[in-house]
């Protein structure tokens, strides 16, 4: 049977025991663990900290998932996408685990648009213009316009826009940070 990841919804702070938890039902999962600094008076101390607050990844067949859910009181549910519990692809898995094995204190920033989603301006000298998503960056995006038969580039800040035209598969990563 295929088996695929999918995202438990923990307790809050909850992460580190239901990933104990499925370890000792030797559950395959992963919880995604930040190296933290933290700086007392008298000291620093290097933290492991849960990247993404209340997730935990779990594989399994989809048949398994009630039997994965009773292994803890402190899992609420399954992350749900389009009415089924979210399928995380195996490559951004292990996108995160390479990312944290390279970096420490890292941070997590909400971003609803990715490379390649059409989105329309809100405002600015470029309001109403449609065009898609060339690259992001902290606050900005930049956007291709197509105009005249000409291609603009445009920095635009990422809350001036808004999707348009937006399909969404169950495939998608589903934004984990909500």
């Amino acid at each position: 049977m295929k088996t695929n990841w999918y995202v438990l919804y923990t307790r809050s702070h909850c992460e580190k025991k239901v990933a104990a938890q499925l370890a000792k039902k030797e559950i395959e999962h992963y919880c995604p663990l930040n190296r933290v600094v933290r700086k007392w008076a008298d000291r620093k101390k290097v933290l492991h900290e849960p990247l993404f607050t209340s997730y935990v990844f779990v594989r399994s067949t989809e048949q398994l998932l009630y039997q994965v859910k009773q292994v803890s009181n402190d899992i609420v549910n399954f992350v749900y996408w389009l009415g089924k519990p979210a399928i995380i692809r195996e490559n951004e898995i292990e996108n995160i685990k390479l990312f944290l094995s390279e970096h420490t204190d890292v941070k997590l920033e909400k971003c609803n648009v990715s490379v390649g989603d059409p989105v329309r301006i809100l405002s600015g000298p470029f309001m109403n213009k449609d065009g898609n998503v060339v690259s992001l960056e902290r606050k900005n995006i930049k956007l291709v316009l197509p105009s005249l038969g000409y291609f603009m580039t445009a920095e635009v800040k990422l809350s001036n826009v808004e999707l348009i035209n937006f399909h969404c598969s169950t495939e998608k990563l589903v934004s984990l940070t909500s």
